[in-house]
């Protein structure tokens, strides 16, 4: 009796399923709904694309016609995005504000002004700087290694003395972080006996 069951049971799983009528007509159905969304889909692309891209170069803003080489310069912590103007307007603005109000003290602008008397150009280029991040002595150094980095890009004959200078190498000098245990990054709180 035992082994009847046993061959029975194997001759059902060797024999296919026969499908239902019910279970044929089903998925005709879900296709034919398949196949309408995506003719609906079909149609509204082929009418969206045309307005969107009319809508798009309407609200585009126009180029400007200054031509300025862009770079971005980086001391410690700070970054500075240098944009240098061959057109237009011969000063320096840093976070929009004039350079003289920005670096307050004599030897930041120097720092500044370095890589364009190297060059023997301050007052030809037209220079605006976004810098954030670190101090002021640092943001000096970040704005230094920028612009030296857009006079490159003008003219690689400029390469040269500013790599002489040491304007086109970046200060990898940052401050350790502070560890766990210690005061500092390494100063070691101090011993007492009692």
């Amino acid at each position: 009796m035992i082994e009847v069951k046993k061959t029975i049971k194997k001759i059902d799983k060797k024999t296919p399923k026969k499908r239902s009528s019910t279970d044929v007509g089903k998925k005709k159905i879900i296709k034919k709904k398949q196949e309408k969304k995506v003719n609906r889909i079909k149609k509204e692309i082929k009418k969206e694309p045309k307005k969107e891209v009319e809508k798009v170069i309407s609200q585009s803003p126009k180029k400007s016609s200054a031509k300025y080489f862009e770079t971005i310069g980086r001391r410690k912590t700070s970054q500075a995005r240098v944009r240098l103007f061959t057109q237009g307007d011969k000063d320096i603005k840093i976070n929009e504000k004039p350079f003289d109000v920005y670096f307050i003290t004599p030897d930041l602008r120097k720092i500044v002004e370095a890589p364009l008397e190297i060059i023997k150009s301050p007052d030809k280029f037209g220079i605006s700087v976004q810098v954030r991040g670190g101090g002021i002595y640092s943001q000096a150094g970040a704005v230094c290694h920028g612009i030296a980095r857009a006079l490159c890009l003008l003219n690689p004959y400029f390469k040269k003395k500013l790599k002489k200078a040491g304007f086109l190498t970046r200060d990898p000098r940052m401050r350790e972080r502070k560890k766990f245990g210690l005061k500092r990054a390494r100063r070691a709180p101090q011993w007492s006996k009692r």
